[in-house]
């Protein structure tokens, strides 16, 4: 199964939707960083957030950075997306056990803290990133994306956000939706659409029927003019390699490589987004001190 973003409008162009099914791409992050089900549940809904976030984007190279820190115990969650919603990110303790709100809700709420901000960063190829940052409003991820569109960008926003883990603790599925008013929608269908939200079931609980992508769009929308627009295929792939790496140790200076060298005699880095870990012996360390 592929994970795809539908990119659509209703309400005669004054409604944009994303509608993501990534089940699989969060899979792929659970087995690389080993996450338990809380863990997992709280990177999943801000991976799938950010890459919807991410398709956003309208240039090539443009890339957006989510950091989500509650100050619970998960830590720090850090997610990065390119304009083709491709996605790679990490939670800072993945091995965090967490309790249950009821019997099959993981609280996730609890897990991520609601102590700290959502810090959304916007690197658009301009001297300066945009940078926006609002309170956590609950820790949930899709509240606390709802409240950072509507304050920091002035932008009302209905966010659907969820993650369901099985007995065996892999991803039976995961998806969500961000939903956008935009500036020339009528009021009767703000009021239309607002009932329907109101009585919408949880994402999982939509996708564990079968629904598909598609399926949720229509069920969302479906009366209300609903054309789509694009299908993007997207995934968790990092883009780390050894020359990044290389880079990072020549900018420590001469005197902290040097040190490095005569204490170390190596060094051992890994990547926090996709956990490979790359060697530098002596002679290489040695070889990156002539090139400063």
């Amino acid at each position: 199964m592929k994970n795809t973003v539908l990119r659509a409008t209703a309400g005669q162009g004054s409604i944009r939707i994303f509608v993501a099914n990534t089940t699989n791409m969060v899979e792929k992050a659970r087995k690389t960083h080993m996450a338990s089900p809380v863990a997992i549940a709280a990177l999943g809904r801000t991976l799938t957030a950010t890459s919807i976030m991410g398709l956003m984007l309208k240039k090539d190279g443009e890339k957006i950075t989510v950091k989500i820190d509650g100050k619970g115990p998960l830590g720090p969650i850090v997610v990065v997306s390119d304009h083709l919603g491709q996605v790679k990110g990490y939670v800072s303790h993945p091995q965090v056990k967490g309790s249950n709100i009821r019997p099959g809700k993981l609280n996730v709420g609890e897990a991520v803290g609601n102590k700290g901000n959502i810090t959304v960063i916007k690197d658009l190829g301009l001297r300066e990133p945009y940078r926006g940052t609002y309170e956590l409003v609950s820790g949930e991820i899709g509240e606390d994306f709802a409240a950072y569109f509507l304050h920091s960008e002035q932008q009302p926003s209905a966010v659907a956000l969820g993650v369901l883990v099985d007995r065996d603790y892999s991803i039976k599925a995961s998806g969500g939706f961000i939903l956008q008013v935009l500036p020339n929608a009528k009021i009767e269908v703000i009021s239309k659409l607002e009932e329907k939200l109101s009585k919408l079931e949880p994402i999982t609980v939509l996708m564990e029927k079968g629904m598909s992508e598609e399926d949720i769009l229509h069920h969302v929308l479906g009366d209300m003019d609903v054309k789509i627009l694009e299908r993007n295929e997207i995934d968790f792939v990092c883009d780390c390699n050894a020359e990044r790496f290389e880079r990072g140790l020549i900018s420590l200076g001469k005197k902290e490589l040097k040190e490095i060298i005569e204490e170390d005699k190596g060094a051992e880095l890994q990547c926090h987004f996709c956990n490979e870990k790359y060697y530098f012996d002596e002679e290489n360390l040695k070889g990156l001190l002539s090139r400063i």
